[in-house]
């Protein structure tokens, strides 16, 4: 089983930015795959980012530019550096982590940009 507890949301102002926070514990596998993930009210959770173990990342075209992933093995941890946030950025943030045939979620961490 792993944890993963998301921090860092909150509101800000167009134009600013956030950073998550995303921290595993438990059976870690040292080849596995973060991810972030949001959903915005009335929409379907879409992937927003992803970074390999080795720090292979890709993005969802509406935030490539603004949004850098990165990750610190050592810490379990993974990060969504947000900037130049817009009102379209708000919803629920989800940190995922897949390894092997296991995959799980975060408890989620609300992002609420404001124009």
């Amino acid at each position: 089983q792993v944890l993963l507890v998301e921090s860092g949301g909150g509101l800000v102002q167009a134009g600013g930015s956030l950073r998550l926070s995303c921290a595993a514990s438990g059976s870690i596998f040292s080849i596995n795959i973060m991810y972030w993930y949001r959903q915005a009210p009335g929409k379907q959770r879409e992937r927003v980012a992803t970074i390999t173990t080795r720090g292979t990342t890709n993005y969802a075209d509406s935030v490539k530019g603004r949004f850098t992933i990165s990750r610190d093995n050592g810490k379990n941890t993974v990060y969504l550096q947000m900037n130049s946030l817009k009102p379209e950025d708000t919803a629920v943030y989800y940190c995922r982590l897949t390894q092997a045939t296991e995959g799980y979620w975060g408890q989620g961490t609300q992002v609420t940009v404001s124009s």
